[in-house]
This record gives C-alpha cells, sequence and structure tokens, in this order.
C-alpha cells in the first residue's frame, strides 16, 4: 500500500500507509496542527467534526464527519477545514453572519456547522433555488449538527441570511 496523498485547505498533504486506519481528526489535529474542527461524540452523531470535502476536482463539495473517516479513504480528496474558510484575514459572508447573529455560545460545534454551510454555499453558488424552498434547504443542510447551548435558530437565521444577501443564490 502506497503513502496517501490529499489536499487540506489546498496543501497537499502525505499520510503514511501506516497511518491508514487513522481518523481524519487525529491526522488534521496531531499532523497537521488544525485545531479548529472539533472531536466530540467520536461515533459521527453530534457533527462538531465535520469539514467540507470534494471527491474530485469541480465536483459539489459535500460535508465529511472526521472522527470515523479514515485515511484510507482521502486519496485524492480535496479537504477543506474551518482554518481555510476565512481569506487573506477576511471573513467569509457565513462567518460574519454568524457573529451578527451571535449563533453560537460555547462555539465548540460551530466549526461543524460552519462547514456544513459552506458545502450549502458551495452548492447554491452553481445551482439557485428559489426563495420559497431556502427555510427546507438550510433545514436539510444542517438538521443533522447538535448543538447544546443556543438551541439552533441563530445558526440558521445566519445562514438564511447571508444566503439572501448573496447575489444569484436564490430566485
Amino acid at each position: 500500500m502506497a503513502d496517501i496523498s490529499f489536499s487540506v485547505n489546498g496543501k497537499t498533504v502525505h499520510a503514511s500507509k501506516e497511518e491508514a486506519h487513522l481518523p481524519l481528526i487525529d491526522f488534521l489535529q496531531e499532523d497537521l496542527n488544525l485545531t479548529g474542527t472539533k472531536f466530540c461524540c467520536g461515533i459521527g452523531v453530534c457533527r462538531a467534526c465535520t469539514v467540507s470535502v470534494r471527491r474530485q476536482p469541480g465536483a459539489p463539495s459535500e460535508p465529511m464527519i472526521t472522527c470515523s473517516t479514515p485515511l484510507s479513504s482521502l486519496s485524492g480528496v480535496e479537504v477543506h477545514t474551518v482554518e481555510g474558510v476565512a481569506v487573506d484575514g477576511k471573513l467569509h459572508p457565513l462567518q460574519q453572519e454568524f457573529l451578527d447573529h451571535f449563533s453560537f455560545q460555547c462555539g465548540y460545534c460551530t466549526p461543524g456547522f460552519l462547514m456544513a454551510a459552506m458545502t450549502l454555499w458551495d452548492r447554491l453558488t452553481d445551482n439557485p433555488i428559489p426563495r420559497s424552498s431556502l427555510d427546507k434547504v438550510v433545514d436539510d443542510a444542517l438538521k443533522d449538527h447538535i448543538c447544546r447551548c443556543t438551541g439552533y435558530i441563530r445558526y440558521y437565521e445566519a445562514v438564511k441570511a447571508a444566503i439572501l444577501k448573496q447575489p444569484g443564490m436564490v430566485a
């Protein structure tokens, strides 16, 4: 088995064949020192460890839980973590709306919510939806994420506000 090669936030990384069984969360935190992705339940239920991935160049991004995804399944995959969202110190519109809506209290689940919202953002950039579908689409994108502090509504409202402010995402 050869080394595993994939990208994280635009940089190519390699994992040895001995690391193939490691969960992605461990590799991100221990090998790459990217600690923004959070480990919580360890079984993929809470979604705090969500990142955005593209399985092939040009393919739509999708959310991926990192606590139970082994490195062996990532060959050629593009992984994007919360550390890669802001560009040149400028917050992404979703990040800004999370702040403006006071979406989080403790913030532990925030990276997972943000990365799920980022995959939705990517999808709507290419495939706008009718405004009448926005509530359902946001609910579908975020409904599996668990937060113990805020009651969710602020996350949902922030995502909807960001999408509505971005031209071309809703018709």
